[in-house]
């Protein structure tokens, strides 16, 4: 499955009706300006497009400067949305490149703990045995033999036992230097892995910045040109048909389309706060193993992101859609197509775009170093916009299969100072199961 469009144009028709749809659907009522990319062009007026209907070479003219017109919007708003999907698959790419150098390096620092505890109980071994050969040497061997000639034999084993001893303790001593230079490269590695670590954070910082602007460019382009699409689209009717209130038609239609999607807002607001309000009165129930999500936050102030089982955890593992090995830095819920995503903790929308391979995501700031991200959400799923604030058990999205996935599903993840780790154990210690 291809990454899914950030977002979609509206089709070339004459049906005026769906042109009106398509335009209030981008957030385009009326004769918006265009965006700056088409800032210089010059679109005609519906005075204009009255003007031209009196002479056939003037509506001729008229209608062939229109098409070019759509043709160029076309265009540029395929090209704003390359440009989007671009910027959000180079954020994602930095994101997995972080959160793998943040895995490499805890393996890294758990192999140099542990060559350095080898390498002290290699010390501990060979200072035993030198204790044990200095308490051997405070005798004189060679007089013993002299004094004593019948102990001879007994004395020669002696000395080949603390031969052996000196041999033995030398090799202690010769492993543990080797291995505390063991201990020492993998810290080296892990002080490498570290820097890069931090050079790759830095990085997935500003891809992930460059993708929210890039997207909120180009959306703030296509409503434009969408809405001079669908303007110039009905102006053209008028010009290649007999009707005579196109103009007044389209402007009803307008205003129609805007009480309607006004009402279906209403009902939606509505629906929510009734299911947040039987959430709450139901506690916490639903924050269990294959719960519904939401509810009422425990009382360290989470909730479980989503219903549904878990159907994939943390880790290494052969991506689903890619078939590489490749990190999951996150678990996926997957309670079905379109049902709710819920703010896990208060917090701050940083991002609500398109995110490469995560599909339409979400990412909350919950403070204290802690974020969390949800992605493959479904096209026009996003129900909140950057900067703005959503508390615990709030509904952010609705669940999809955008992205790098084989169907729908919720991506969650949980971040500490921008390293992924595994959601299970963070929310457990939270009370929540997922």
């Amino acid at each position: 499955m291809t990454t899914a469009p950030l977002f979609s144009r509206p089709p070339r028709r004459r049906v005026l009706a769906a042109a009106v749809a398509v335009a209030l659907a981008a957030g385009a009522l009326g004769a918006l300006a265009p965006a700056s990319s088409a800032s210089a062009t010059s679109y005609p007026s519906w005075d204009d497009v009255q003007a031209a209907k009196a002479s056939q070479a003037a509506q001729q003219a008229k209608v062939t400067e229109i098409k070019g017109l759509l043709a160029d919007l076309t265009t540029k708003a395929s090209a704003a949305q390359k440009e989007a999907e671009a910027a959000g698959t180079a954020y994602q790419t930095a994101q997995t490149k972080f959160d793998e150098a943040t895995l490499t390096h805890q393996t890294l620092q758990s192999q140099a703990d542990e060559a350095e505890r080898t390498a002290k109980q290699s010390e501990a071994q060979a200072g035993q045995l030198a204790a044990q050969l200095g308490r051997a040497s405070g005798d004189d061997v060679t007089t013993d033999i002299f004094t004593h000639p019948s102990s001879s034999s007994d004395l020669l084993y002696e000395l080949g036992a603390m031969s052996k001893l000196t041999e033995q303790a030398d090799g202690i001593y010769a492993q543990a230097t080797q291995d505390r230079g063991v201990a020492q490269g993998l810290a080296d590695k892990a002080q490498s892995a570290k820097q890069a670590l931090g050079a790759l954070a830095e990085e997935a910082q500003a891809k992930a910045k460059q993708a929210q602007q890039a997207s909120d460019d180009a959306q703030t382009a296509v409503d434009a040109q969408n809405d001079n699409k669908t303007r110039l689209e009905a102006q053209l009717t008028l010009l290649t048909t007999n009707e005579q209130n196109v103009e007044a038609d389209y402007q009803k239609g307008v205003a129609a389309e805007k009480a309607r999607l006004a009402a279906i807002a209403a009902e939606q607001a509505r629906q929510a706060a009734a299911a947040q309000a039987a959430a709450n009165q139901g506690g916490s129930s639903g924050n269990g193993s294959g719960g519904s999500g939401g509810g009422a936050p425990t009382s360290s102030g989470w909730v479980r992101p989503a219903g549904g089982y878990q159907t994939s955890p943390f880790g290494w593992r052969v991506d689903p859609y890619t078939h590489a090995h490749a990190l999951h830095a996150g678990v996926d819920l997957a309670p079905g197509c379109y049902s709710p995503i819920y703010a896990a903790h208060d917090g701050t929308v940083t991002f609500a775009a398109n995110g490469g391979g995560y599909g339409n995501e979400v990412v909350l700031d919950n403070g204290g170093g802690i974020s969390t991200a949800y992605g493959h959400i479904v096209d026009g799923g996003i129900l909140v916009s950057v900067g703005q604030h959503v508390s615990a058990g709030q509904q952010i999205a609705k669940i999809g299969s955008t992205g790098w996935s084989t169907g729908c599903h919720l991506h969650f993840e949980t971040r500490v100072n921008g390293s992924a780790v595994d959601p299970v154990p963070f929310m457990a210690a939270r009370g929540i199961s997922v």
